[in-house]
């Protein structure tokens, strides 16, 4: 008996899931594998061709085509448009990776031309849109800020230690606040006046919670809020100071983070451009620190242990 791997059920109301349950008592064993597997894999199905769809249940490719066509589709095509519909509503990530596996096939030419077309659309919009109009309002803030604390959990918590790690580089005192649940409470006991506050909050669901408790903190301590996000219209963006609409990709598909680490550059760059004096001295300090951990340093002190 073949065993199946779940992903995850489609949505209840779908038509597959309706044809399913009304016909599976009807099919052949065979065909009966079929449905079953599509019915726990409905994520992979949208990857799988008829053949390796076929290997999964221990039949055939035509007998996968046939199955599907009892279960009154016109083929894989055709199912695959349905069950891709069926995540329309839903924005989980398994969700958006599933219409975007629907959308390119199993083309990863495909693929990586969509990841093109994405940057492509979102650089244009940092070019030109408003995130360009308010990018001179947001290095303000930082320009003068003693401090600059940089909001991230969950995925966008990587990006916000790579955002922290430049700005040490230029020269910028930084905080990170990457954390969830009581243990934010912890890191948002080092906030103070005179920082400012650079937040990277995406997703609807995005964790609510911790982005309403550290704009509530920064509020109470009058701390200037920036706030990334593909979500303009939430609560947390009627907090902030500068909003930077940042797009992840196309809508209700999988989430690409360019756009933001190419935001975060913008402001990188930007400020190192009105305080040049400050990034020209940090990383000539870099530079000295390097030579005495490189290579040459630690050769240099090995041919000094041998001498003596």
């Amino acid at each position: 008996m073949t065993k199946t791997r779940r992903s995850g059920p489609a949505p209840a109301r779908d038509l597959f899931t309706q044809r399913h349950a009304r016909c599976r008592d009807r099919l052949s064993p065979a065909f009966k594998r079929v449905a079953d597997y599509i019915a726990a894999n409905p994520i992979e199905t949208l990857t799988l061709s008829a053949l390796d769809l076929g290997r999964a249940t221990g039949t055939s490719d035509a007998t996968v085509v046939r199955a599907v066509q009892a279960l009154g589709f016109d083929g894989l095509h055709d199912l695959r448009s349905e069950l891709a519909s069926a995540y329309r509503e839903r924005s989980a990530p398994a969700d958006n990776l599933a219409r975007t596996w629907a959308e390119v096939g199993e083309d990863t030419e495909a693929a990586m031309d969509r990841v093109i077309a994405s940057l492509s659309d979102a650089l244009a919009a940092l070019r030109d849109g408003p995130v360009r109009r308010a990018m001179p309002d947001a290095l303000k803030i930082l320009h003068v800020a003693e401090r600059i604390a940089v909001f991230g959990v969950g995925p966008t918590a990587h990006i916000a230690a790579y955002f922290a790690a430049r700005l040490r580089r230029k020269g910028r005192r930084q905080l990170v606040l990457d954390q969830m649940g009581t243990a934010l409470a912890d890191q948002l006991l080092e906030l103070e006046r005179g920082d400012a506050l650079v937040m990277l909050a995406y997703g609807k669901p995005y964790p609510e919670a911790e982005a309403e408790a550290t704009i509530f903190e920064a509020r109470r301590l009058q701390i200037p809020v920036i706030l990334l996000t593909d979500a303009p219209d939430e609560k947390p963006a009627r907090s902030a100071t500068v909003v930077l609409p940042v797009p992840r990709g196309r809508s209700g598909q999988v989430a690409l983070h360019s756009a933001t680490v190419a935001c975060l550059e913008m402001l990188l760059l930007g400020l190192a451009t009105t305080d040049r004096e400050t990034a020209a001295t940090a990383l000539a300090e870099l530079e000295r620190l390097r030579e005495t951990t490189g290579p040459a340093r630690r050769a240099a002190r090995t041919e000094s242990d041998t001498e003596e």
